[in-house]
């Protein structure tokens, strides 16, 4: 029996490669006795499929995000405010305070001005587009550990003080300040600057010319809030909620934010102006508060013909998987491979501003949806699949699901069947890599894709249906 295991493995290995195929064979002949004939057979299904309302997603991502725009195609209003807060690290100090030069009146230490940068990577829209924001000063942090979804508003969730800092400007995301030349340089980052040279005052009453001034005292007063983020958030700087009040044309990806504080500086031989930074990091959260119009998605998912994967926070595709017309018939085959590409249809805007197709994309039980991500989960390739966007074929291709067809038919045999029995969702995703000894990327991280992504999938259409070629194996007369 050895030997035989040995050739069913290679067989199993050569299925693996050819599982593709339309057709259907006999296969084993010359390497396995006639009684234990390997048959294998091939049948194609038909996936129904429609759009469904994304639903709990999860605020946990890699950048952060600040506009408005209308998507050109759908005509769907999305607006992306952000909250940040800011790290310190335990090394963290300023000069020595007699050796900061800026002073007020009563010889008091000063910030000579102040303010908060947001860099953006890159941007949809126009870059030229009239936004107006407020920025406001939370009144308490956002706790880490909890499960915050897109469309947690700290300013309706009571984080937001008062009687705190409230600046409003407007901005566009194009530099009309900078010379082309500082522009071109490599060193340069976009952002979007507001200026925090008002008066301050803090929870206790006590009265600063700006910002920057209250953290500097504040750090001379107790240098060990300045070095442990948890007191830096909690004692000192809770963090800022950014909220767009007005305008429609561009939202910007927000890689990082700073306060920066300025100040005059003797070091011994010459005085000269200063910066002292914090920044947001990973260690710290950064959230998007996305406002979408309900109604609107609803019209977009009802439309026939096709079905949508639309980001943030929008439109997933859901798959009712043929089950008992797989096994039908099969009750002692083995399912060795099911194979589904999803293709999409050509966008029809003929605008500037066209939405990105989502690059990545994972196949989850509807039942598995909320607490993938919840549990911060990666793929296993067995009930959960990732798929990258194929622009040669302008399709998404998952090779082989046939871990969930399995899972679901036995499902049938145990009567373990719920609600969402044989569907499947179709979720845009953002990767989160790393590189191993081999210098080999692993996937370590998988999150909800909040940038600005759309595309419409072929499907949901009794004349144009999702197929699913199934690979059967049995051995003969067994």
């Amino acid at each position: 029996m050895k030997v035989k295991f040995l050739a069913f493995s290679a067989l199993l290995m050569g299925l693996t490669l050819t599982s593709c195929d339309d057709t259907t064979e006999m296969i084993g002949g010359s390497l396995i006795d006639n009684v234990d004939k390997l048959v294998v057979t091939t049948d194609t299904f038909n996936v129904s499929s429609k759009s469904i309302l994304a639903q709990d997603i999860i605020s946990r991502s890699f950048q952060g995000y600040l506009g408005s725009i209308k998507d050109q195609e759908s005509g769907l209003g999305v607006t992306a405010n952000l909250m940040s807060q800011f790290h310190v690290l335990s090394t963290y100090e300023l000069p020595a305070e007699d050796k900061i030069m800026s002073r007020d009146g009563n010889n008091q230490i000063i910030a000579d001005s102040c303010e908060i940068k947001l860099y953006f990577s890159t941007f949809y829209g126009d870059s030229l587009a009239q936004m107006k924001l407020t920025t406001h000063e939370l009144a308490k942090p956002i706790e880490e550990g909890s499960i915050y979804y897109t469309d947690f508003n700290p300013k309706t969730n009571g984080y937001v003080r008062q009687d705190g800092i409230k600046v409003s400007q407007t901005y566009t995301l194009s530099d009309q300040i900078s010379s082309s030349s500082i522009r071109a340089s490599q060193s340069y980052s976009p952002c979007i600057t507001i200026k925090m040279n008002a008066g301050y005052t803090d929870k206790n009453g006590i009265i600063y010319n700006n910002y920057g001034t209250y953290l500097m005292r504040k750090y001379f007063e107790n240098t060990n809030s300045f070095r442990n983020t948890y007191q830096f958030l909690h004692d000192i700087c809770p963090g800022f909620y950014f909220e767009i009040t007005n305008g429609l044309g561009s939202i910007a990806n927000i890689s990082t934010a700073q306060i920066n504080m300025f100040y005059k500086y003797n070091n011994g031989d010459t005085i000269k102006t200063v910066t002292t930074s914090l920044m947001s990091t990973e260690e710290v959260l950064q959230m998007t508060n996305f406002n979408i119009n309900s109604s609107q998605l609803q019209q977009l998912a009802a439309e026939p013909g096709h079905t949508y994967l639309k980001t943030p926070a929008g439109l997933f595709t859901e798959l009712t998987l043929p089950i008992n017309e797989i096994i039908t018939n099969h009750a002692h085959d083995s399912i060795n491979s099911a194979k589904i590409e999803l293709k999409c249809m050509t966008s029809s805007s003929a605008g500037d501003y066209k939405l990105d197709i989502p690059q990545n994309v994972v196949m989850l039980p509807s039942d598995s949806l909320t607490s993938f991500f919840a549990k911060k989960h990666i793929i296993d390739n067995k009930t959960s699949f990732l798929a990258s966007y194929n622009p040669s074929t302008n399709s998404y291709q998952f090779n082989n699901i046939a871990g969930i067809v399995n899972l679901y038919a036995k499902q049938i045999t145990t009567n373990t069947m719920s609600g969402n029995w044989s569907r499947v969702v179709i979720v845009p995703v953002e990767l989160g890599t790393s590189t191993n000894s081999n210098n080999t990327k692993i996937i370590t991280k998988i999150s909800h894709y909040m940038g600005l992504g759309s595309v419409k999938l072929i499907g949901n259409n009794a004349s144009n249906q999702i197929k699913m070629p199934i690979v059967y194996s049995k051995f003969n007369g067994r």
